[in-house]
């Protein structure tokens, strides 16, 4: 039934209004991009993945899922290929931010008190602060002066103890995951379908200088645009990825949401 789905589009509008007009159930907005994912994975794991959160986490909170953001930010060099790259199609900041505002405040004219954002692509981490800072100012202006808004990235949630089984060999960094084990394990556990592994490039980390150059310089990113090699993810892997991301946005969303 439309009326029971987590996901706010599906409603009938008289069933979205009815439980977001009094400003107890969250939206959850996942935040993705169109990027490149190397040879082995599609153009739009940075969407997939935080939708697919938003999904399992939304029955535990009480909470509708909106619509996801399918572009994102540009896609820098040394966190995510770089924007040069075929596919990877992105937004100007002031684009997004814009964007993310005008959001923010149909929602809260609906009624909604209580937001989520739930962030799959790095590159838009300022931008979408950004994006609430101009949102509660103009809705300060409206005297809406009650909105509470969690931004959470689901990579922050994976602890120590995870890195530790998921990297045996010693984990290369957040900052040269793009397409590398993290996301490979997670869409192998979820979209195994859109996975070929056996088209993922097995190389070394890649290796950036402390600074950064524009235009970006090609050569410093691996020709086949990830930055380091997929080849020891698994579905086991994205499983315990799952388990932990899930249930560390459930208690954050609990936390600041319920309690």
């Amino acid at each position: 039934m439309p009326a029971d789905s987590v996901f706010a589009a599906e409603l009938p509008w008289p069933d979205y209004d009815a439980k977001v007009r009094d400003g107890s159930v969250p939206i959850l907005i996942p935040i993705g991009s169109m990027e490149q994912h190397g040879h082995h994975m599609p153009m739009h794991v940075d969407v997939l993945l935080p939708v697919e959160f938003a999904r399992r986490v939304a029955g535990q909170v009480g909470a509708l899922v909106a619509p996801p953001f399918t572009y994102g930010y540009k896609s820098h060099q040394k966190s995510g290929g770089g924007n040069h790259l075929p596919g990877t199609t992105s937004l100007d900041g002031a684009t997004l931010v814009a964007a993310l505002r005008d959001v923010i405040k149909e929602f809260a004219r609906h009624g909604v008190r209580k937001i989520s954002l739930v962030n799959g692509h790095f590159e838009n981490s300022w931008f979408i602060i950004e994006g609430i800072d101009l949102a509660l100012r103009e809705l300060r202006w409206s005297g809406i002066d009650d909105m509470k808004i969690v931004v959470l990235s689901y990579w922050d949630f994976v602890d120590k103890a995870t890195i530790a089984k998921l990297y045996p060999d010693g984990f290369p960094g957040w900052d040269i995951e793009h397409g590398g084990v993290l996301e490979t394990s997670l869409m192998l556990a979820l979209h195994p379908h859109m996975v070929h592994l056996e088209r993922a490039i097995d190389h070394p980390p890649a290796s950036f200088p402390p600074y950064d150059v524009y235009p970006p310089k090609p050569e410093w990113t691996p020709q086949c645009g990830t930055l380091s090699s997929p080849k020891q993810a698994s579905e086991e892997k994205g499983r315990i990825l799952l388990n932990v991301c899930v249930d560390g946005i459930v208690k954050a969303l609990r936390t600041e949401f319920q309690g």
